[in-house]
């Protein structure tokens, strides 16, 4: 046989929709990640999944077809909806999107640094916390994508800028973080990242997550840290020495 089918499990990013008013849309999300934003190659053509779920007003006035030329100039690659209304499913499929049922995303946003998923994060039992793990003993280049599925992930080697590390548990970097890191991918607010070199492009926690838009504090900066999201607050997410 010279091709086969298989099920693919993988890591989406989700814009999580907040209004239909497009010029407030299009403003904010060039202004961050377009061409002559301080991030134009923030996204590496990432496929995004389109949330419709925290929209109040009609969301069927939204230009759809408009956003989508302005989330590829973002280097975005829109693929799926979710949470929309039967007739903004129509117009998505019209312009060769599919319906997303049960994808579970790192969630980002195109107007703030720290935000909360698409769905409340819910506590996760010690019970249930992944035992499966991922092992990489080599360097993580520009534009690779890694998902440890269900587990943790452990990388014994550095995470060049522009690559993405994803999982459903703990992320360990025994070396040099550069690129984008995203632990509790599926909500699991008590994953974390450790890395021996604190250098991220992003890091998340279970949705929440902060940009190096944002300078990280020298405490961190190229040193042992830990992030993990607040005991008191699950919406704040604490960049931490991991050593004295």
């Amino acid at each position: 046989m010279a091709f086969e089918i298989k099920s693919a499990d993988l890591p989406l990013v989700a814009l999580v929709l907040k209004t239909v008013d497009l010029q407030v849309l299009e403003q904010q999300l060039l202004s961050q990640f377009g061409s002559s934003s301080n991030s134009p190659d923030f996204f590496n053509d990432d496929a995004l999944v389109l949330d419709y779920g925290h929209l109040t007003s009609d969301s069927a006035s939204l230009d759809l077809s408009r956003l989508l030329d302005v989330l590829r100039q973002c280097k975005l690659m829109p693929v799926a909806v979710r949470n929309a209304s039967p007739k903004c499913l129509l117009e998505a499929r019209r312009l060769g999107l599919v319906e997303a049922h049960e994808i579970y995303v790192p969630v980002q946003a195109s107007n703030s640094q720290v935000v909360t998923p698409a769905s409340a994060p819910k506590e996760v039992p010690a019970t249930s916390v992944p035992v499966h793990t991922m092992v990489i003993d080599k360097p993580i280049r520009s534009g690779q994508k890694i998902y440890a599925k269900g587990g943790d992930l452990i990388i014994l080697s550095m995470v060049n800028r522009g690559a993405e590390v994803v999982a459903d548990g703990n992320i360990h970097v025994y070396a040099a973080l550069r690129g984008k890191a995203m632990a509790g991918a599926k909500g699991n607010t008590k994953a974390r990242i450790f890395a021996l070199a604190m250098e991220a492009e992003l890091v998340s926690v279970a949705g929440i997550y902060r940009t190096a838009e944002k300078p990280f504090t020298s405490d961190v900066l190229g040193r042992p840290t830990q992030i993990r999201l607040s005991d008191d607050n699950q919406e704040k997410l604490l960049i931490e020495p991991l050593m004295p």
